[in-house]
């Protein structure tokens, strides 16, 4: 022992099966719940010291699926069925370090519960998984490598020392990519796909690959593919949703976004999409119901606060509006200069002609000259659309004036 104080987390079922499956927690990624055999009636996974299991070396937005707790935790839940058992040891301050949805119980976390003791695990010795096939040490040490040139090296080793494997093709495309080597990406993920065409973990990174390229078409058909492999896959309904609502299909958007919160409930960046998509479908009081749990889950989210004042806006309810415009300002260490600017607005619509002036000119001032006069311009359509229904706001047209001096 290293000095670590074990917890227990248990997905509990109804009976205990006769024989565990073990896994050492580096493994958990790269082996796959197909490769396993789970004849048993009420199959049990065992996982020793889980906070071991996902590394987060790579550069953000190319994250290999595999590293991610999330879909493989999700992965084992469905493959053991509602029978099944998995008992996993944690450090608690460690999974809090590597692991923070767990704590956080989004996904399959919120499945387990904690336990302060192991559970009997009863009958025979478990039937441990070990890393019999070559590449399968190689891309954990990829994975745990600080060095991406290691990682892309190791990960080549281990396509060619397993050639048959989806598993190293994949992590392959993965390493690749964070090379900015999309050639070598697309090779790999052809020879995933086509050593397991039915796996979502594959069509889920082609998405990320069509996404590199901006080919949001592509990636909303990857990533639907994902999804009907794999209906619990919520990260996959995530990323369909985003990609369709940048092609200007929110109904379709929305319904991705639905599926995913099924399967994350607690995922404040899923509700906050809901709540974006429904407020462009004019759906202001799903929005605001959206957005009133993120800012409840996620106080330090700033654009909860932000999205849900400009709902509030909408819907004409403009103290509420800046009293939600107020609070992502005060929490956000950026101070984003389009909220502030529609923070002066939003002062605006409520009398307080000289807080928007305030505002408006400081925030429109820090900005570069192209993106100045684009937030001058969005402020000047809104305050004269204010002004035609309500003159009281700018009796002399003097506020609407400056602006638009500011943009000659």
């Amino acid at each position: 022992m290293d000095g670590r104080i074990a917890s227990y987390l248990v997905l509990p079922s109804a009976s205990l099966p006769p024989r565990p499956v073990s896994i050492a927690p580096e493994l958990l990624p790269f082996v796959r719940p197909e490769d396993v055999d789970l004849s048993s009636a009420a199959p049990r996974l065992v996982v020793p010291w889980i906070d071991r299991a996902f590394p987060n070396r790579q550069v953000g937005g190319t994250r290999l699926v595999l590293t991610q707790s999330t879909y493989i935790l999700q992965k084992w839940v469905d493959a053991l069925g509602a029978r099944g058992r998995i008992v996993l040891s944690a450090d608690r301050g460690e999974l809090a370090r590597s692991i923070p949805e767990a704590l956080e119980r989004r996904g399959p976390w919120a499945l387990f519960e904690w336990r302060d003791r192991e559970p009997d695990p009863r009958g025979d010795a478990p039937l441990r998984i070990a890393a019999d096939l070559p590449f399968i040490p190689m891309l954990v040490r990829a994975y745990h490598s600080g060095s991406a040139d290691e990682r892309l090296q190791l990960c080549r080793d281990a396509s060619l020392a397993g050639p048959d494997s989806p598993v190293a093709a994949l992590a392959l495309a993965s390493a690749c990519r964070e090379h900015m080597d999309m050639a070598g990406a697309r090779d790999a993920l052809d020879r995933a796909r086509e050593l397991a065409p039915a796996w979502e973990a594959v069509h889920f990174e082609d998405g990320k690959f069509w996404l590199a390229y901006d080919d949001l078409e592509r990636a909303s058909k990857a990533f639907r593919r994902a999804a009907d492999a794999m209906p619990t896959f919520s990260a996959a309904f995530s990323n369909l949703g985003a990609t369709l609502g940048e092609i200007d299909r929110p109904d379709e958007a929305l319904a991705a976004f639905r599926q995913a919160l099924a399967h994350d409930p607690l995922g404040h960046t899923i509700l906050n999409n809901i709540g974006v998509v429904s407020r462009e479908l004019g759906r202001l009081d799903e929005s605001e119901a959206a957005l009133r749990r993120v800012v409840e889950l996620a106080p330090a989210f700033v654009f909860g606060h932000y999205n849900l004042g400009h709902t509030l806006f909408l819907a004409g309810r403009y103290a509420d509006a800046l009293a939600a415009y107020e609070e992502g300002q005060r929490r956000d260490p950026v101070k984003n200069r389009r909220q502030g600017c529609r923070l002066a607005v939003v002062r605006f619509a409520n009398g307080d002609r000289p807080g928007a002036e305030r505002d408006l000119w400081r925030f429109a001032e820090e900005a570069p000259p192209e993106e100045r006069e684009d937030l001058l311009l969005e402020a000047y359509e809104i305050v004269r659309a204010l002004v035609a229904a309500r003159r009281d706001l700018d009796p002399d047209g003097a506020f609407l004036d400056a602006i638009a001096s500011r943009l000659a």
